[in-house]
């Protein structure tokens, strides 16, 4: 069995979600259950997969994926205003923090935090924390739009950095320039899908959407490749492709009319894209390289504390917007860290040799704990609404 790893992955995609129903006095988000039975089907625990072939090209579309439905789900309408000010101040903050923290690491004899950690640490799983919110039905209320926009920070600014700051094809400069460009694409798609939506374009479209065809969810995927392919043109990374792409159609889909379009491409992703990237996240992290080296375990922790300590402080900034009880479970969602982020950090400082081995290996399992316990923790301290009878 241990040679068709796809039925392994597909087993826990569907044992994932049965193990969330369980009832043990709170709801532990599906990516948790998804990520640790990764772990265990994987090359170090069990064997019956391994992060190659097939698996590995389905991380690829699944990471994509994740991108896609969180920039599908962002919108500026609703996050607009306080939101997005705070979400940037608190952002700026984070960055400040990053920044003297990795500092003081490099005062401890042996250890090395390159200044990439910084973006690492500043980042939030929007990806992770879509699902959740959808989940729980928050999505629209105050407390899902206030960390809609802190997790759209956390995960844009962080990507648009790494795409300049970590490019190796260009200047920094032209990086700069390049990004402009690309941001002016999106802006002129978004438009455009906003406003030129001609009579013969939209009838074909609304024909096609329940035949056979379903004309409008492979434009979408075209569009998510186009994207992809100007991102990695311009020498950015692929997840800032698949982020505008996921902004393009959710912008030109609101409203009743694009919600056929949106619940297909939720189907899509959710059944068959997040499984290979969440299960597949477990399967390629190697979990017995942690217990070779009591250094290495203990960074483990203390990367988990930094994720919280640096995308945690910012809540300060949030006082009288938040509901009694809130505040803790909103640090703790909005220190989910962004694994596709942390994966490309890592292995880039790894390549360059800007990072030591154990020192990725510990970042890659602290972003993997966080991801297991922060959303767990911030679902039990969430307040829960008062029933009126």
């Amino acid at each position: 069995m241990n040679h068709i790893p796809v039925f392994w992955v597909l087993v826990a995609s569907v044992l994932a979600p049965l193990l969330g129903e369980i009832p043990i006095g709170s709801r532990v988000p599906v990516v948790v259950f998804e990520v640790s039975l990764g772990i265990v089907i994987g090359p170090h625990v069990l064997g019956f997969a391994t992060f190659d072939g097939f698996i590995l090209h389905m991380f690829t579309f699944g990471m994509a994926a994740t991108l896609l439905m969180a920039g599908i789900e962002l919108d500026f309408g609703e996050i607009k205003g306080r939101p997005l000010l705070l979400g940037v101040g608190g952002w700026v903050l984070s960055v400040g923090v990053g920044l003297a923290v990795v500092g003081a690491m490099h005062l401890i004899p042996n250890v090395d935090a390159p200044l990439m950690t910084v973006l690492a640490l500043c980042t939030t799983g929007l990806g992770m924390l879509v699902p959740a919110l959808r989940d729980d039905g928050r999505m629209d209320s105050r407390f899902g739009r206030l960390l809609m926009a802190a997790g759209t920070m956390g995960e844009v600014a962080p990507i648009v950095a790494m795409s300049v700051l970590l490019s190796t094809q260009y200047s920094s400069l032209k990086e700069a320039g390049f990004l402009l460009v690309f941001l002016v694409i999106v802006g002129a798609a978004i438009v455009t899908g906003l406003r030129a939506r001609p009579p013969r374009l939209q009838a074909m479209l609304d024909r096609h959407i329940n035949s056979s065809t379903q004309m409008p969810v492979r434009f979408s995927l075209l569009l998510l490749g186009v994207m992809l392919l100007i991102a990695q043109s311009f020498g950015f990374e692929n997840i800032l492709g698949a982020f505008a792409a996921g902004m393009v159609v959710g912008q030109a889909t609101r409203g009743p009319v694009g919600k056929p379009l949106r619940h297909k491409l939720e189907t899509l992703s959710f059944a068959w894209f997040y499984p290979f990237f969440f299960v597949g996240t477990g399967i390629k992290f190697d979990i017995t390289a942690l217990a070779r080296d009591t250094r290495t375990m203990l960074l483990v922790p203390a990367f988990a504390l930094l994720f919280l300590l640096v995308r945690g402080v910012p809540v300060l900034l949030y006082r009288g917007q938040l509901a009694k009880g809130e505040s803790l479970p909103f640090a703790l969602s909005s220190a989910v860290p962004s694994l596709s982020i942390v994966v490309v950090i890592s292995e880039i400082g790894s390549h360059t040799g800007s990072m030591r081995p154990d020192a990725s290996a510990a970042l890659l399992g602290a972003a993997l704990l966080s991801v297991l316990l922060f959303p767990t923790l911030a679902g039990v301290l969430q307040p829960r609404p008062k029933i009126l009878s």
